[in-house]
C-alpha cells in the first residue's frame, strides 16, 4: 500500500520553504489555518500571516490589495467557503483585474467525510474554471502539491488549488515532471483511457489493474490541471484508444468531465463516460464509505470502461 498523506500537508510544508526564500510571500487565513495547514507558515513567519476571521470576502479583497503592492498572497480556507461565499470578490477583485492572488482550498469532495454535505464542496472546479484568467489545479498527492505550490508562487496571475483533508496515496516521485497545464501519463494502454484528478487518479490506476486481468489495457492520465486543460493529450488519447473515461470527486456537471467533453466535441468526438457525483449533495460518513456510496471507486471505473468500450465504432 502506498504511503497515505493529506495533500494539505504538502502545501503547509512547501509554503514554509518558499517563505524562507521569498519575503514577498504572505498567507491569509479565514480562521481555519489548522485545517488548511496554513498554520505551518503562521508559526514560521507570524509577521507575514494574517487571520481575517470568518470573513472570506474580506480576505479575498485584502489579498487583492496586497498583490497590488507587490506581495504574493496565498488565501486559504475550506473550498466551500472561499469558492461560494467569496465568489464575487474572486471574480471582480482578483480575476477581472488579473491579480497575482493564489487561492488554496482544502476540504473539497466527499472525502471531507464526517463534516457532511454542508462542508463537502463538489462544485469548486465548475465555479473557478468559468472565470477568465484563473488557473485551476487539483494535485494527485502530497508530493505533487509541493511542486504545484512552488509554481503558484513563481507564476503570475490568479490560481486556484484544491487540497485534501483525507490522506491520499502517494503515487508520484520527486523526480516526476510537473507542469501546470501539462498532464502526465502514468500508464500506457490501447483499449481505453482513464483520465482522473486528485484521489481519482489512484482509483483509476487500481481500475487499470483490474481491467488488465480481464485482458483490457487502460491508459491512465493524471489530469492535475483542470484549466488550462491539456487538449493535446486528450485528443491523442481519443485517437489511440477511441474510448475515454473521466473520474473526479466533483459534481458531474462543470468539472473535469465537462472540460474533457468540450475538447472532444471540438476536435475528435469519441465515446465517453464520466465518473463523478451525480447531481446530488454528499452526506456524513467516512471517506471510503462515501467514495463507495457515490460510485467513485475503482470498480465503478471498471464498469464504465467496459460500457464505453462497447460504444466504440466498429
Amino acid at each position: 500500500m502506498s504511503e497515505m498523506i493529506p495533500t494539505r500537508d504538502g502545501f503547509g510544508k512547501e509554503i514554509v520553504e518558499l517563505g524562507k526564500a521569498n519575503d514577498k510571500i504572505l498567507v491569509l487565513s479565514g480562521d481555519l489555518e489548522d485545517a488548511t495547514r496554513a498554520e505551518y507558515f503562521k508559526k514560521a513567519f507570524p509577521e507575514r500571516f494574517f487571520n481575517l476571521g470568518i470573513a472570506e470576502q474580506d480576505m479575498v479583497g485584502t489579498a487583492a490589495g496586497l498583490s497590488q503592492q507587490g506581495f504574493i498572497p496565498f488565501a486559504c480556507s475550506f473550498a466551500v467557503f472561499l469558492t461560494n461565499r467569496a465568489y464575487d470578490m474572486i471574480r471582480l477583485d482578483v480575476c477581472y483585474n488579473n491579480l497575482n492572488v493564489k487561492i488554496v482550498c482544502s476540504h473539497a469532495g466527499v472525502t471531507v467525510g464526517e463534516d457532511g454535505a454542508s462542508a463537502q464542496c463538489l462544485e469548486d472546479f465548475a465555479l473557478m474554471r468559468v472565470l477568465p484568467n484563473i488557473r485551476v489545479i487539483c494535485p494527485v498527492d502530497a508530493i505533487e502539491v509541493r511542486k504545484a505550490t512552488r509554481l503558484l508562487a513563481e507564476q503570475k496571475g490568479p490560481m486556484y488549488m484544491r487540497t485534501s483533508r483525507a490522506p491520499f496515496p502517494v503515487i508520484t516521485k520527486e523526480t516526476d515532471v510537473f507542469k501546470i497545464g501539462k498532464a502526465n501519463i502514468l500508464r500506457e494502454g490501447s483499449d481505453v483511457t482513464l483520465i482522473g484528478c486528485g484521489i481519482m487518479v489512484y482509483e483509476s490506476l487500481q481500475a487499470a489493474e483490474i481491467l488488465k486481468k480481464e485482458g483490457i489495457e487502460a491508459r491512465v492520465i493524471n489530469m492535475h490541471t483542470i484549466k488550462p486543460i491539456d487538449e493535446e493529450i486528450i485528443i491523442d488519447s481519443a485517437k489511440k484508444t477511441q474510448a475515454i473515461i473521466t473520474a473526479e470527486e466533483h459534481q458531474v456537471y462543470g468539472g473535469l468531465g465537462s472540460a474533457v467533453a468540450e475538447v472532444l466535441a471540438k476536435n475528435y468526438p469519441a465515446p465517453m463516460e464520466t465518473i463523478a457525483v451525480q447531481d446530488t449533495f454528499g452526506e456524513t460518513g467516512s471517506p471510503q464509505e462515501l467514495l463507495k456510496k457515490y460510485h467513485l471507486k475503482d470498480i465503478d471505473i471498471v464498469q464504465a470502461a467496459k460500457k464505453v468500450i462497447k460504444r466504440k465504432k466498429k
